[in-house]
């Protein structure tokens, strides 16, 4: 790495060293001149007699700095200048524009389009070296400093992403407590997530849903939806692995755990991290039991009211929750569970989503 840093420093240096510096000029005797006076500097000159010749060397050699004649045939060094202003690839060389003592307004228009400097003529070669040195210096401070913050962004990137990894890992061992105290099977998480991916994917080629879900949206569903029953952290065991029924009471403490989790996941993004992730994640927490028909909780939302998310949750978690093993019953097979499923359609799920799911019956885990 050592090795590497010192080849860049190195690389960097020579580029100072040798700078192209690109002077644009219809008058040969001001070419010539400038021309000498930058290779005394130890610099690279690259000529051009008009803006139009100009514009296809910087495309080509994207010089370190620009010297600019105004009065020039075919462009003139005004619309040059604008053009590389414009240019979000050029707009960081300076240009330094040729005048006379009697152009106070070139003067006055070249700074309003962006230049940096000009050289008065006749030519004393030392101003010019003088000002040559100093817009250099400056470009390449600029440009350490736009790398520097390159590099810098890219480390907060960087350490944002991880930190939404570190949470996201927390969510998840979150989640992992409150399967264990409701004893879902080992797999639960991950057929929730494998069947919201799989549904969502369905509902996407679909007429009625394809505007509505991305390839992000399947993205995000497949990491929300473990996050469901988040709130079953803060329901006591002894209710979760009740094997009678539960006593009204009993129900709603359980029925506690869709504003419990949601209010996790709430306090989560109120620290100022907005994403995709953690509002799916809080909508699906939130209002995955409410029913189509409105007699769901905990807002009694019904039909379209009900976040999307929560209509794909809703459907998958009944599937995968009939399916498994629970201290209470036995699991049923996948015929059996859409039978079972089927009385629902409608009342407790979307019929549209359930619709589409039973046709992908066979792909589901």
């Amino acid at each position: 790495m050592a090795g590497e840093n010192n080849s860049n420093s190195a690389n960097a240096l020579t580029l100072k060293d040798s700078a192209k510096i690109l002077v644009v000029d219809d008058v040969d005797a001001n070419r010539f001149v400038l021309r000498d006076i930058i290779r005394e500097m130890g610099h690279t000159p690259v000529l051009a007699e008009n803006g139009v010749q100009a514009l296809k060397i910087v495309d080509k050699l994207h010089p370190q700095l620009i010297i600019l004649d105004v009065a020039m045939p075919e462009m003139d060094g005004h619309l040059f200048c604008k053009l590389m202003k414009e240019n979000v690839k050029t707009r960081d060389i300076p240009i330094i524009f040729i005048s006379a003592f009697d152009d106070p307004e070139d003067v006055v228009e070249g700074f309003n389009l962006g230049g940096e400097d000009y050289i008065t003529k006749p030519f004393i070669p030392e101003v010019v070296k003088a000002r040559l040195r100093l817009h250099l210096k400056l470009y390449y401070a600029n440009q350490e400093l736009s790398e520097t913050n390159r590099l810098l962004q890219r480390s907060v990137n960087e350490q944002l992403r991880q930190l939404e990894i570190e949470k996201k890992n927390v969510l998840y061992a979150l989640i992992r407590v409150a399967r264990e105290n409701a004893c879902y099977d080992e797999n639960h998480m991950e057929r929730l997530s494998y069947n919201c991916r799989i549904l969502a994917e369905a509902m996407q080629l679909s007429t009625n849903y394809g505007h509505l879900i991305s390839d992000s949206y399947i993205e995000t569903i497949a990491l929300a939806a473990p996050l469901s029953d988040l709130g079953n952290v803060a329901i006591p065991t002894d209710i979760l692995q009740k094997k009678e029924s539960l006593l009204p009471e009993e129900l709603a403490v359980i029925q506690t755990h869709t504003t419990v989790g949601a209010k996790i996941l709430q306090d989560i993004r109120n620290t100022g991290d907005y994403n995709d992730f953690l509002q799916m994640s809080i909508d699906i927490a939130h209002y995955h039991h409410e029913n189509w028909d409105g007699s769901g909780y905990p807002c009694g939302k019904k039909g379209e009211e009900i976040p999307l998310s929560a209509q794909i949750l809703s459907v998958v978690s009944s599937y995968c929750a009939i399916t498994e093993t629970r201290v209470y019953r036995h699991s049923y097979d996948i015929d059996a569970a859409f039978e079972l499923m089927e009385a629902d359609a409608g009342k407790k799920f979307n019929p549209d989503i359930f619709l589409i799911l039973r046709k992908i019956r066979r792909q589901l885990h």
